[in-house]
């Protein structure tokens, strides 16, 4: 997907007219095992759905998809996004709500600003974290939130002060 196609690329640049154009300008990069890197000088913004797991070094802002991937914020990535994958490691910082169907963990240096929904949450020491926290298992029948008190009309009109 993010390989160069050789057969397309000019073989000198007298060939074209300029310089060859190379793939590998630090926007993504594969590296072994399905694994891309985004770098730190690019920004997204919109939806980042894919079938990989992903580093971010970068900046994100929208929605993040990985469902079936392990996704990785790196110390340099800012995301302004909402996150669904099956694993999410923060190291970097994430202004948005984190979904995962496996865990979500917060390093050191990182930050999370929103709710966390996973069945496995690690926080680690000096890690920020801001919101909520849901570790509600798959599979697991959601328990119904706490009954709403009956709601009293105000009985204003009836209520009479104690005479003194």
């Amino acid at each position: 997907m993010w390989k160069r196609d050789e057969a397309v690329r000019p073989t000198s640049a007298t060939d074209a007219g300029s310089a060859p154009v190379s793939a590998d300008r630090g926007a993504a990069r594969t590296t072994a095992g399905d694994m891309v890197s985004v770098g730190k000088s690019v920004v997204i913004k919109g939806e980042l759905n894919g079938s990989e797991d992903l580093t971010i070094d970068g900046t994100v802002e929208g929605k993040i998809e990985l469902k079936q991937n392990v996704l990785t914020i790196g110390a340099n990535g800012k995301i302004k996004a909402e996150v669904f994958a099956k694993s999410v490691i923060v190291e970097g910082e994430v202004l948005g709500n984190i979904t995962a169907t496996e865990k979500v963990e917060i390093r050191d240096s990182g930050s999370v600003d929103g709710d966390v929904v996973a069945p496995r949450v690690a926080i680690s020491d000096g890690a920020h974290f801001r919101g909520s926290i849901d570790m509600q298992r798959a599979g697991q029948p959601k328990v119904a939130d706490k009954p709403a008190m009956p709601e009293v009309p105000p009985a204003a009109s009836s209520f009479k002060a104690p005479a003194r």
